[in-house]
């Protein structure tokens, strides 16, 4: 944030609903909240007002990472005339829904009759070595109830993110299709064991890193007084708030707010940077073809020598480096 002050911008870095300090969603028990308060266009409307509140109409780029590359790239969807371009690190955006078209019920009796396709779940489950996907995962209670224990939450995060990072071995390579074979080549902060939960499945992972040099790269780009404030934050409010987005994102009947855009690509420049050895994109097949189809004005993919999926931590300077030249370059 300072060199791109420093540069001229006036930047605001906010916590999205659910996170941080952010108040007035719905805070209820597991079983309770009222998931239609997490929708996606609820979390546009929520950057809009806030651009409104600070006394601006539009802005010269919004910027995401990993989960907040959505609400990045559906503000740039959805108001281009507020969010002049999108950069977007490491989480792809796939484009908007398809409609059913052009329907009658001849063609409709004609997709009863087509094969039905294995459910990826139990095929997960079926491997010689069972895992589960860790999306459906985190839209569990059992995960909200694991993740917000307070005890061991240091040692849990500070694995969390040297797992990701380019510190731990990670050579992601692109899957062909979303089937249980090609999905079990991803890393299990991805695709668990089956029987493990996120935490027990970090500290499994961790047992294979060699402790003291694992604290001592880390330190350069997440130093201990950093991650403590992470720390404190999840253990004052859990991670319900931050796993609801997940309850939405795998419930079909929660995404149908999104058919409003049907169709419609992002028409704005959009960035998308990504680290060399970040598994995100290669979570899905034909990430960047994807990508060029669902936008009209693509820029990408800039690739992040030494940096894993926290790339803006990571590699500070080269990602400002890119990102003032997409800036005064679009």
């Amino acid at each position: 944030m300072p060199s791109l002050a420093a540069a001229g911008y006036y930047v605001v870095a906010f916590d999205q609903r659910g996170y941080g300090r952010t108040s007035g969603w719905d805070a209820r028990p597991f079983p309770d909240v009222d998931l239609k308060t997490f929708t996606q266009t609820n979390l546009i409307r929520d950057v809009i007002v806030l651009v409104n509140a600070l006394g601006y109409h539009e802005v010269e780029a919004i910027i995401g990472h990993d989960f907040g590359c959505v609400p990045a790239s559906l503000c740039a969807l959805a108001r281009p005339d507020m969010f002049q371009r999108v950069i977007l690190m490491g989480h792809p955006f796939f484009g908007t829904p398809s409609l059913p078209f052009n329907t009658c019920p001849q063609e409709e009796e004609e997709a009863k009759q087509t094969d039905p396709q294995p459910d990826l779940h139990e095929t997960l489950a079926k491997l010689s070595h069972p895992k589960k996907h860790y999306k459906w995962y985190y839209s569990t209670i059992s995960a909200s109830d694991e993740m917000s224990q307070p005890s061991g939450l240091k040692d849990f995060l500070r694995g969390y993110f040297h797992l990701k990072s380019a510190d731990a071995y990670n050579d992601p390579q692109p899957i062909k299709a979303m089937t249980a074979h090609e999905l079990d080549k991803l890393p299990h902060y991805y695709v668990m064991p089956l029987h493990l939960g996120m935490r027990d499945t970090i500290a499994e992972d961790m047992t294979s890193e060699e402790q003291s040099n694992m604290h001592r790269k880390s330190q350069r780009w997440l130093p201990d007084s950093d991650l403590q404030v992470y720390v404190d934050e999840f253990a004052r409010t859990g991670f319900q708030g931050g796993l609801n987005w997940y309850r939405v994102a795998t419930d079909p009947a929660l995404q149908r707010d999104l058919d409003i855009f049907a169709g419609k690509k992002i028409e704005v420049p959009c960035l998308f940077m990504v680290g060399t050895q970040d598994w995100l994109m290669h979570q899905t097949p034909n990430t960047v073809e994807r990508m060029k189809k669902a936008c009209v004005n693509f820029h990408g993919p800039v690739m992040v020598e030494g940096a894993g999926h926290w790339v803006q931590q990571e590699q500070p300077e080269k990602v400002i480096k890119e990102v003032l030249k997409f800036l005064k370059g679009t």
